[in-house]
């Protein structure tokens, strides 16, 4: 049983092996044939104008097609099958950021309505915009999107899809013209690759060498009358040989004619993006400049009001002391002092003292209402800036006073026009009977100011 376990191990190694070796000999295959295809490509292209009736490029467009096929997953279907699925469904996706793509150019086609048939017409546009292989640069750094679209082991996931990109690079210098309402966008049969044209076989110098010795050896054991003819044979040999070196030689030629023409290609595509580059830092240095400019004026500016603001601050605050000053100063003028309420108590209780001496016995005080107006002229009388105003209110009491009763109960009010010192001198009067007696020190309506 142990035996049976590893014979089934080292079958199922030995085929996993054979598998990676298939794949990377397939994924060599293409890479190869379509590096042949470009340099086959960019050398008809000297000598005619590269259309869709070119053969070289119609083998070109079948290797990009299998290449960008190659190990392409399946579209899951609704009851869980799979279903094949073409290249366009991935750049659809992947080139989508690319500038002024031409993806919504292809997908409003009229005359083009398969997968496939859209998959053939963009690498046809790619090829007249010039612009391939930044398509394909731009599709395999989105390696999210590839990853989804195709399974380990494939041309755009591994070391060669790099190589792919630099080598459509040369395609850029060859001016293609194609119809896209050709048969050649017809997607209902897959794209065949013709490998004949790059399946020439070189003979080798010490092949050829070999032979001719070959050919002397049997020339010299022949029949012993030899005639000129069978002389003659190495010198054609040598022919032979120098037009193969020639061949040879030219064939390196023309490679070395392509690399250069690919190498000017891409150190011209190289000064483009370094130029590109440097106008873009000039403008970004610009940009950095004229902000941190205006950042300086702003700056400015801010300071110059926060300056502004603060001078104004300073200048309310000022006439806010100001004015509290004026308003208390203009209180305490309006308000009289403690000592001229005093004198005018005394004064007002001394008139009201001698008045009521003199005219006691003849009841000259009848109502409340003259006692007012008697207070009210005795304040007038103290202070002469008001002797007009006095001469009015005492009018106003006088009018008052008209229609009034004489009552003596209302005598007994008189304590609350006067102060204390005017209680006590009413005191000595004859009219005690009438006064009532206060219980505390009171003001007199008449000082006090409204």
């Amino acid at each position: 049983m142990a035996s049976l376990s590893l014979g089934g191990l080292n079958v199922s190694a030995r085929r996993k092996s054979v598998q990676s070796r298939n794949a990377a000999v397939e994924r060599r295959n293409l890479i190869t044939v379509c590096r042949f295809s470009v340099k086959t490509l960019i050398d008809r292209s000297c000598f005619e104008t590269i259309d869709d009736s070119s053969p070289e490029f119609n083998n070109f467009a079948a290797i990009l097609e299998q290449i960008l096929s190659h190990r392409l997953k399946g579209q899951i279907t609704w009851f869980g099958y799979e279903s094949p699925r073409s290249f366009w469904d991935y750049i659809r996706i992947a080139c989508r950021k690319v500038s002024h793509n031409c993806i919504c150019s292809i997908e409003n086609m009229e005359n083009v309505s398969s997968s496939r048939a859209k998959g053939r017409a963009w690498i046809r546009v790619a090829l007249m915009e010039k612009h391939l292989s930044e398509y394909i640069s731009a599709a395999l750094r989105d390696f999210k999107t590839t990853r989804r679209f195709y399974e380990d082991g494939a041309i755009v996931l591994g070391e060669e899809a790099n190589m792919l990109a630099g080598m459509l690079l040369g395609l850029n210098a060859i001016d293609f013209s194609f119809c896209l309402k050709g048969e050649g966008l017809d997607g209902n049969f897959p794209a065949v690759i013709d490998y004949t044209p790059y399946l020439k076989f070189t003979q080798s110098s010490d092949s050829i060498s070999s032979d001719e010795e070959e050919l002397r050896t049997l020339g010299s054991s022949g029949s012993e009358s030899s005639t000129p003819e069978n002389i003659g044979r190495p010198f054609i040999m040598d022919e032979n040989n120098w037009y193969n070196k020639c061949k040879r030689v030219e064939q390196k030629y023309r490679l070395t004619l392509e690399q250069k023409g690919y190498l000017e290609e891409l150190v011209r595509l190289r000064e483009t993006q370094l130029a590109e580059s440097v106008s873009q830092n000039k403008l970004l240095l610009q940009r950095i400049e004229d902000m941190d400019l205006a950042h300086k004026m702003e700056k400015e500016q801010l300071e110059y009001i926060i300056v502004e603001l603060q001078d104004q601050l300073t200048v309310l605050k000022n006439n806010d002391l100001r004015s509290r000053q004026e308003l208390t100063t203009h209180l305490t003028n309006q308000w009289p002092s403690l000592g001229a309420l005093d004198v005018h108590a005394v004064a007002l209780d001394t008139l009201l003292y001698r008045k009521h001496s003199q005219q006691w016995d003849e009841k000259s005080f009848q109502s409340l209402d003259q006692l007012s107006a008697e207070v009210s002229l005795s304040q007038t009388s103290l202070d002469p800036g008001n002797s007009q105003d006095g001469d009015g209110k005492q009018d106003g009491l006088n009018l008052l006073s008209e229609g009034k009763e004489d009552t003596p109960s209302l005598l007994g009010l008189c304590g609350s026009l006067t102060s204390v010192a005017s209680y006590k001198s009413l005191t000595s009067l004859k009219s005690s009977e009438y006064l009532a007696s206060p219980t505390a020190e009171m003001t007199s309506p008449g000082l006090t100011p409204s």
